[in-house]
């Protein structure tokens, strides 16, 4: 009754934590890899791992939309490469999916940095804060909703970016449930850009997301 939506690009070692994190997944479940053009031995891995390959154009935004596409399941969980679940994550997932008054709701998981310094706890802190109180949960967080809803709501756009906000935004935050368990993600990118500064640069493209800056200007910004 699940497709576990991931996109790829060059990912080959985060994707292979991920898919054997959630190897221990019922049967019946899918995981549908979207992969926009690899070079590294990305796919291979999927093709080990029994999951399916299907290839769009390059981006999160497209890549997200073609794999919604292609899910053949009642419900869909959008997942990042670099990112994977607690234990006990199966349970919570199934549970929500099975209360009916969850199909026209979606759900997320909370932030987990994988790095020891005090400085993630911060920006995890800051994230579920976002998350629960703005409705603003990020993709790093997994989207997990009803096909029915993800289509009556036109699915993602294949935007170059801010495609996570876009969808969120159509959802609302009383439509969103935060699962007790979290999504943990690689910290990489706050590694390489500084604790501070990368929180900094993603609401600053926030903020001129909502001011109405074109997508396109914004990823120049973020890159």
């Amino acid at each position: 009754m699940l497709s576990i939506v991931i996109p790829t690009l060059n990912c080959r070692a985060a994707l292979q934590r991920t898919l054997d994190d959630i190897s221990l997944r019922p049967p019946e479940w899918e995981v549908v890899v979207v992969d926009g053009g690899s070079t590294d031995g990305t796919t291979e891995v999927v093709e080990i791992a029994g999951a399916r390959l299907i290839t769009s154009a390059r981006g999160r935004g497209a890549q997200m939309k073609a794999g919604g596409e292609a899910s053949s399941k009642s419900w869909v969980l959008f997942w990042h490469a670099d990112t994977q679940p607690q234990p006990g994550w199966v349970p919570l997932v199934e549970a929500f999916m099975r209360n009916p008054d969850n199909e026209f709701r979606a759900a997320y998981f909370r932030l987990a940095l994988n790095d020891s310094n005090p400085s993630a706890r911060r920006v995890e802190t800051m994230a579920n804060w976002r998350a629960r109180t703005l409705g603003l949960p990020y993709g790093d967080q997994g989207l997990l909703i009803s096909k029915s809803y993800y289509d009556h709501l036109g699915g993602y756009k294949p935007l170059v970016l801010m495609e996570d906000v876009d969808l969120v935004n159509r959802i609302g935050s009383k439509r969103l449930t935060q699962l007790e368990t979290a999504a943990v993600t690689s910290a990489e990118k706050y590694q390489r850009d500084g604790w501070w500064a990368r929180p900094a640069k993603n609401i600053t493209c926030l903020c001129l997301y909502y001011l109405g800056v074109p997508v396109d200007m914004i990823a120049r910004l973020y890159k």
